[in-house]
């Protein structure tokens, strides 16, 4: 990060600042490899609340020079208007995130919109805040999609997707993810939103442990996978993808739709299709999502890759459009 890219990081910072949206954003996406010395730097726009993380260890130096810039951001005319009142700096190549506050008392929750739904964030205390900015069309489309229909959401997390589908009109929404801490602050974020839990489950079980529950409560006629692309002990992207592909013709209502995320750098979006061709051949592509403006990367399928496949349905199959 030499003294040039900290320039341009700081005067892409205070055009941001200088006009903001109304809700939550990305405002500098330095991992889309757009700016030359900041492709570990990401900056987002909490609402009050600017998070600044870096994703590689700077040297001394070079971690000086962006804290008095950072500093010296605050001081701005821009930050003024802006009414941001905290600045945190997120570690992510440390094994905790460490977070230092620059600016601001300390904050262990704080309350975020997104296309009029709220959302609660952890702030300072974990690598994940709780809501992954670079999937607000997927969830968006969600909420566009889900009228009268029951919806199956796999890695739940914090059941963003779950909220976007209670606004649209679900008629029940089965959250899973192994992490009860998680569905617990999906609980939350469902009642900020003023949304009846009766129509939502929260299951806090392995996945690949839980198919005949799964089935149970089924069939869907919608199912979300957006998974990470690796969990210690429990998920493998490149090994594991396929297992769930293959359960989806048994899940889904006969003209049922799937929504399969992959953000790996790495794994294109044939990895989704040729998978989908293989283990689920009744599934077939429909399109790939397009993604927010602000996470621009310089090769497409480098960044998220949000695909929707249909099901054909018999009767669709013997008498094709």
């Amino acid at each position: 990060m030499h003294p040039q890219a900290i320039a341009t990081l700081h005067e892409q910072l205070i055009n941001a600042l200088s006009s903001l949206p109304d809700e939550t954003r990305r405002l500098f996406h330095g991992r889309g490899r757009r700016w030359a010395g900041l492709e570990h730097v990401t900056a987002d726009w909490l609402q009050g609340v600017l998070l600044v993380a870096l994703f590689r260890e700077p040297g001394e130096a070079e971690l000086a020079a962006l804290k008095q810039m950072l500093l010296a951001l605050t001081e701005s005319p821009a930050w003024q208007a802006s009414q941001a009142h905290t600045l945190l700096l997120q570690h992510r190549y440390l094994p905790e995130s460490t977070t230092e506050f620059l600016r601001g008392e300390p904050i262990d929750e704080w309350l975020i919109s997104e296309n009029g739904l709220r959302f609660k964030l952890d702030i300072g205390r974990k690598q994940n805040n709780g809501l992954f900015l670079d999937m607000r069309y997927g969830r968006r489309w969600v909420q566009e999609q889900a009228q009268g229909k029951r919806v199956l959401n796999l890695f739940a997390y914090t059941c963003g997707f779950s909220v976007a589908a209670l606004a649209g009109g679900a008629e029940q929404v089965v959250n899973l993810d192994m992490a009860k801490a998680a569905l617990n602050r999906g609980r939350d974020n469902h009642r900020l939103n003023g949304q009846d839990l009766d129509r939502v489950s929260f299951l806090g079980h392995d996945l690949f442990k839980s198919w005949g529950k799964l089935k149970k409560y089924g069939p869907y006629d919608l199912i979300i996978i957006d998974p990470p692309s690796f969990q210690k002990g429990s998920f493998a992207l490149t090994k594991d993808y396929q297992k769930i592909l293959r359960r989806l013709p048994d899940l889904l209502t006969a003209d049922g739709t799937v929504l399969a995320c992959v953000n790996d750098p790495a794994i294109g979006v044939d990895f989704l299709i040729d998978g989908m061709a293989s283990e689920a051949p009744s599934l077939r592509f429909a399109e790939r999502l397009e993604n927010p403006p602000e996470f621009a990367d310089i090769h497409p399928d480098s960044g998220l890759k949000a695909l929707v496949f249909i099901q054909n349905s018999p009767s669709a199959a013997a008498h094709p459009a």
